[in-house]
């Protein structure tokens, strides 16, 4: 048994590598560049199995360094991926990962003569910005990335070409937000704490955890193929941690800061944080991998507890002075460009208008706590009565209206339905899931997509062809779109967001 693996210096991939060394009678191959920071980790980690180790140096976007990675080989799993907040910084690296990569990876694995399995890892970004209107989304809710998300957009071109591809065999599962090792000290360089909404619903899963589900995943495929072929392959899936672990924005800084004694309101005020335009949801349907592969091991109670254990020198921190923290760790961080504090400082419109609404709604947020509505505390965005545990009851979740009930059979009917509830139309007479059909949508534009693809929720919009986010106009004739957007967004909004050449912000006015 012979595997490919992509993204093996990431935190998944890590602990991905660590669990297919369990299995002994595994072959890797490892994509990894030459001067990767955390390559000696890698090989420290293999140390004892380099017999059945193979390094492949290079980059994904590089065709040659593709088929030597895919061929010979029964399983390609790519976890490559180019994350914030480096994709913020560096823009073309998420094009050239994220989707160019994928592109090359596909036409590889179609070139074999006897092609490997693909998982193919996306992410919940896809999802884009959630609120406690629909805290929760399950497979076939609409994608709409959030503006100014170079990770997101890539991302989602990426699944596309995944999805379209002529690999007889591939599985895209969407990650969840990861727990792992190296949060506190990923997080403390830049600005992009700031970008999570403190309301925002966010499902974690461990990146051990994950590493186990990809090998649970092939060890499965190895001993029953024909089953696993009947409800595995040819799918899409999201990977979370269960409902232990659904928690707030706000939680998840809370229990970071508990560790030093502290909590979010010792170090942040209210005005630190965006208040839309972020990614995350809690999954209506992460326990169908978990039935299939039983993987979710860890609670965030569990992760904390170990993080605690792992990084004892932190404890120190309950003896430093809050405010000391505060400026010297956090405020300092509202200085950089990834900072929403900067953005308003150096008239960034762009930004302030897909963050907040523009630049008064922001300043409303104020310093005060006692004003800024939190879920946790019982209020809604809007400061209304609201019930918490309520919105955690998986089973009366509202969920997006899909126009039909995607629990039964799906057919024709049901992906004709689905093109009009996009203010489009099913232009090709008749076909099945995993057919090239025809659709035209709200714009007129006539385009081709697997009728799978449709179902799991892409839709061709400007965001597939330029890097523009157009929701403001589309929302208006797009009922799918409209459900998702106009839970953070005023229907009188007009704006359009883009990226320059230079992949500078901008926006413009719907005329």
């Amino acid at each position: 048994m012979k595997i490919a693996l992509t993204g093996v210096t990431g935190n998944m991939g890590v602990q991905t590598l660590r669990e297919l060394l369990k299995l002994p009678d595994a072959e890797l191959k490892l994509l990894v560049f030459a001067k990767e920071k955390r390559l000696g980790t890698i090989k420290k980690i293999c140390k004892g199995h380099l017999q059945r180790i193979k390094f492949v140096y290079g980059s994904l976007n590089h065709p040659d360094v593709c088929e030597e990675l895919v061929s010979g080989t029964d399983y390609v799993v790519n976890m490559a991926s180019v994350i914030p907040p480096h994709s913020d910084r560096f823009a073309p690296h998420a094009v050239v990962c994220n989707e160019i990569g994928v592109r090359c990876l596909c036409a590889a694995i179609e070139a074999q003569p006897n092609q490997p399995k693909l998982i193919h890892i996306s992410t919940v970004a896809l999802y884009g910005n959630r609120n406690s209107k629909h805290m929760w989304a399950r497979v076939g809710d609409p994608l709409v990335v959030s503006p100014f998300d170079i990770y997101s957009i890539t991302k989602m071109r990426g699944e596309l070409c995944v999805l379209e591809s002529n690999i007889r065999f591939k599985t895209v599962l969407r990650q969840t937000a990861m727990l792992h090792s190296h949060m506190l000290s990923d997080n403390m360089d830049d600005g992009l704490m700031f970008h999570t909404c403190f309301n925002a619903p966010l499902e974690w899963v461990t990146a051990e955890d994950s590493g186990l589900l990809i090998a649970n995943i092939i060890k499965e495929d190895m001993n029953n193929a024909a089953d696993m072929k009947k409800r595995f392959w040819g799918k899409i899936f999201n990977i979370g941690g269960g409902l232990s672990n659904c928690v707030t924005g706000y939680d998840v800084l809370n229990d970071g800061f508990e560790i030093i004694g502290g909590s979010v309101k010792n170090f942040f005020d209210p005005d630190f944080n965006a208040i839309r335009n972020f990614h995350g949801v809690w999954f209506y349907d992460s326990n169908v991998l978990e039935d299939m592969f039983h993987f979710q091991r860890q609670t965030i109670a569990d992760f904390w507890a170990q993080f605690k254990r792992e990084h004892a020198i932190l404890k120190a921190g309950k003896a430093v002075p809050k405010g000391l923290i505060k400026k010297l760790a956090i405020e300092r961080l509202c200085k950089d460009p990834n900072s929403p504090k900067y953005w308003k400082a150096h008239k960034d419109t762009a930004r302030m208008l897909a963050y907040f609404g523009g630049d008064a709604k922001f300043e409303a947020l104020g310093k005060d706590w006692s004003k800024f509505p939190l879920l946790k505390e019982g209020k809604d965005e809007q400061g209304n009565p609201i019930d918490y545990q309520q919105l955690l009851d998986r089973d009366a979740a509202p969920l997006v209206n899909l126009g039909f009930d995607p629990n039964r059979e799906v057919g024709y009917r049901e992906l004709r339905r689905l093109a009009s509830m996009h203010g489009g139309k099913l232009i090709s007479p008749k076909g099945g899931l995993y057919d090239r059909l025809e659709w035209e949508n709200s714009d007129g534009q006539r385009f081709k997509m697997k009728g799978y693809t449709v179902l799991a929720g892409h839709w061709l919009n400007p965001s597939y062809t330029s890097y523009c986010w157009d929701w403001d106009r589309l929302a208006k004739k797009d009922s799918l779109y409209a459900q998702v957007w106009y839970d953070s967004h005023d229907r009188n909004e007009d704006n359009f967001y883009y990226f320059n050449d230079k992949f500078e912000a901008k926006y413009g006015k719907i005329k």
